[in-house]
């Protein structure tokens, strides 16, 4: 995982040498995350609000461009536990990680850009708020692979993106003693400017 994290940010680099143009700036932004668990015990909960901050870079390749980031994000999830025996009770989960998503699009109309690409998530600091004797800390993986897609519109320096993201690996496969699989999904709203 550490290897393809390097390559990607490797190669985002080298494409800049044979770019036709350079951009750069910072990024924030807000997102609404939705935890998905396969599970009979588990069942999904509402939607959590969080937030990202972080730079992007912009690299143009002739008619398209890439836009690799590196942000800090803040997200939570919320589910249920639902055992045979015992009352149900709802659990939230918070995830602080370092996102590094590469875009590949290209502009239509000079305004309007179309993008997707690639996310790798690397875990900071994640847990369960209040896990009790059953429902035990689940173990979160250190990193994660998804992906991104969406619309953006550039508006002098000003960029915004509007993304759908999904997990293409599973962040846990496990709450204490029980087995899941689970993911994230989430919508991104973000504003970046561009400083050159």
């Amino acid at each position: 995982m550490k290897k393809l994290i390097l390559s990607l940010a490797l190669l985002a680099i080298s494409l800049v040498g044979y770019s036709q143009g350079f951009s750069f700036g910072p990024k924030v932004g807000l997102s609404q995350t939705s935890l998905d668990l396969k599970s009979d015990q588990f069942k999904n909960g509402e939607s959590k609000f969080g937030y990202h901050v972080g730079v992007f870079a912009r690299i143009g390749l002739g008619g398209l461009y890439l836009q690799p980031e590196v942000l800090y994000t803040q997200t939570q999830g919320q589910f249920t536990f639902d055992p045979d025996d015992q009352p149900i009770k709802e659990y939230e989960a918070d995830f602080n990680r370092v996102d590094i998503p590469v875009m590949l699009g290209f502009k239509m109309f000079k305004l309007l850009r179309v993008q997707a690409g690639p996310i790798a998530s690397i875990n900071v600091n994640s847990e369960l708020k209040e896990a009790g004797q059953t429902v035990k800390n689940a173990e979160f993986k250190d990193a994660t692979i998804g992906y991104q897609a969406g619309l953006g519109l550039d508006i002098g320096n000003l960029i915004i993106d509007a993304k759908y993201e999904s997990s293409l690996d599973k962040f846990s496969g496990n709450v204490g003693d029980f087995q899941t699989d689970q993911r994230t999904n989430q919508w991104i709203l973000s504003v970046g400017f561009r400083l050159f």
